[in-house]
């Protein structure tokens, strides 16, 4: 049974691509990641822009170093809008099929899988997962030794080595910037493990690779 994330427990935040990462060991994870070609430049760049908006409007400047300090100061349906606009704006690009979409080849969805399966129950508990055809969803909670951002990168770099060598490329694969959110309640991980079984629903048989508890 996976823990959600306990406000009075210590976690910690932090900045990376101009987003913030909540992080508690522990407690259940959503996280994603995309191939690099997954979604175009302009479009992430609006996106940035839109985000950035978004909170000067609520008045919060995100070069101010305490600006992650701001965030958490605001109400709780502010910050819930923020990451349902924000987060489901992500998710929406990520599903449109954007891309070279080589994951959908069984064979190099398994390299991805191979790599989060490799350390499940030493370094991380891995729930529920799916290998879209340009993108990857996980539910993981991380043991109190293994850092978040670290783990993201030794995921991708084992993928991306052996995918690349089956397609004969060199270069980055992977996006660097990975989103994840600590899931905050029962419901929110029910909903959250539904998305991710419903995710493929429109693919073909085969074209994804869908992991369930």
């Amino acid at each position: 049974m996976f823990e959600v994330f306990d406000p009075a427990a210590g976690y910690i935040v932090s900045e990376r691509c101009q987003l913030p990462h909540w992080f508690q060991p522990g407690a259940a994870t959503f996280i994603t990641f995309r191939t690099e070609d997954s979604i175009p430049k302009d479009v992430a760049q609006r996106w940035y822009a839109e985000r950035h908006a978004w909170l000067m409007r609520v008045g919060i400047t995100q070069q101010d170093p305490d600006w992650r300090t701001q965030f958490s100061a605001l109400s709780v349906d502010q910050r819930r809008e923020f990451h349902e606009t924000f987060s489901s704006q992500f998710l929406d690009y990520l599903d449109r099929g954007c891309g070279r979409c080589v994951l959908k080849k069984p064979e190099l969805a398994r390299h991805v899988a191979n790599a989060l399966e490799h350390f499940d129950g030493h370094r991380y508990d891995l729930g529920d997962f799916v290998i879209m055809p340009n993108h990857v969803h996980l539910i993981v909670a991380f043991h109190c030794c293994t850092d978040l951002e670290t783990q993201c990168y030794s995921w991708k770099k084992f993928s991306a080595g052996k995918i690349n060598r089956d397609l004969g490329r060199k270069g980055r694969f992977w996006q660097e910037e990975s989103f994840d959110h600590v899931i905050r309640s029962p419901e929110q991980f029910d909903a959250i493990t539904r998305y991710i079984t419903d995710n493929p629903k429109d693919l073909p048989r085969g074209e994804y690779l869908l992991s369930t508890k």
